[in-house]
């Protein structure tokens, strides 16, 4: 066999994988949201973006839940066009900073009469420390949308049928909360090296899911439901802070095995779309279907005790 025909055959197979098997599953919910409205943090870029795309096609009032004014309003812009809707509007929103998170929930309840559906879509992959001393991963993946989802969670039950949806990812198989560790130096864990960040990320997204696990336990008998999610390994801006030759070696996975944003945003929609998912309220969904969790993401002491901790950290206890 030639080496131009196995090279073709190669093209082939890679072009078959990533348009049937990476691709995935999409959202078929056609479902239009007049009159309900959408925050979604971290909405700028990436599958944030492309959600609040969809969403406002769909006819929501979509808030773009942002940290930087000036991509956030650059956004509004690329959002409000793609989707020719003008139900869209921009609010500044820094997850390292709980006043920030406070001032953020303020102006929303006192701006706007109605929530139907949070996403908490935003996270980072980096060290360093937020505003507020915490480790910045779990600062802003996880505390940042625990203080916010509480601060809203009134209005939400007052709206309702209303959902939470929580994108988490698959590196929380490789978590681990570390009580200890955050006690001590109020982060998941202190490391620099690819390993350790690695680790500290998936630690972060871990308690994404154990969020939403004790979430649903306490939202049992009212009408707001909540769901924790895997987008799918996907080309965002979310590993811009890696080192550069890590990015360099990821870029030929990028562009076989990797999901483009579209791609990416269709487990969030299925999330916070999908009729009759109700019963599924605390469960974790990957490729539009639920799935089954490790015994560690769906333990009831460590949710509950990392939902105390979370509650002291940001003076809701």
């Amino acid at each position: 066999m030639s080496l131009l025909l196995v090279l073709g055959v190669v093209v082939v197979a890679a072009y078959i994988f990533r348009h049937i098997v990476v691709k995935g599953k999409s959202c078929t919910s056609k479902v239009k949201l007049h009159g309900k409205t959408v925050i979604i943090t971290g909405s700028n870029t990436g599958i944030g973006k492309e959600t609040a795309i969809d969403l406002a096609k769909r006819g929501a009032r979509v808030i773009l839940a942002c940290r930087s004014r000036q991509r956030g309003e650059a956004a509004l812009e690329d959002v409000k066009r793609e989707s020719g809707s003008n139900q869209v509007v921009f609010m500044q929103l820094d997850l390292g900073s709980q006043k920030s998170v406070r001032s953020f929930a303020e102006t929303f309840l006192k701006t706007e009469s109605r929530l139907d559906l949070l996403i908490n879509n935003a996270g980072v992959y980096m060290q360093g420390r937020t505003e507020d001393g915490l480790g910045m991963m779990f600062g802003v993946n996880h505390i940042g949308h625990f203080l916010l989802t509480n601060l809203l969670l009134d209005r939400l039950k007052a709206c309702g049928p209303s959902r939470v949806v929580n994108v988490a990812s698959v590196a929380q198989n490789w978590g681990n909360v570390d009580f200890d560790s955050l006690n001590t130096h109020k982060a998941l864990g202190v490391g620099t090296s690819f390993s350790e960040v690695f680790r500290i990320y998936s630690d972060s997204k871990l308690c994404n899911v154990l969020f939403n696990h004790e979430l649903a336990k306490r939202l049992k008998g009212t009408n707001v439901t909540c769901y924790s999610l895997h987008p799918g390994a996907i080309t965002t801006d979310l590993a811009r802070n890696i080192s550069s030759i890590v990015q360099l070696v990821l870029t030929p996975m990028r562009l076989f095995f990797f999901k483009n944003t579209v791609q990416g945003a269709q487990t969030t929609l299925h999330c916070a779309l999908q009729e009759g998912i109700e019963p599924l309220s605390g469960r974790y969904f990957s490729n539009c279907t639920v799935r089954e969790l490790y015994a560690r993401a769906k333990d009831d002491a460590a949710s509950k005790k990392l939902w105390e901790l979370s509650e002291r950290m940001c003076g809701l206890a």
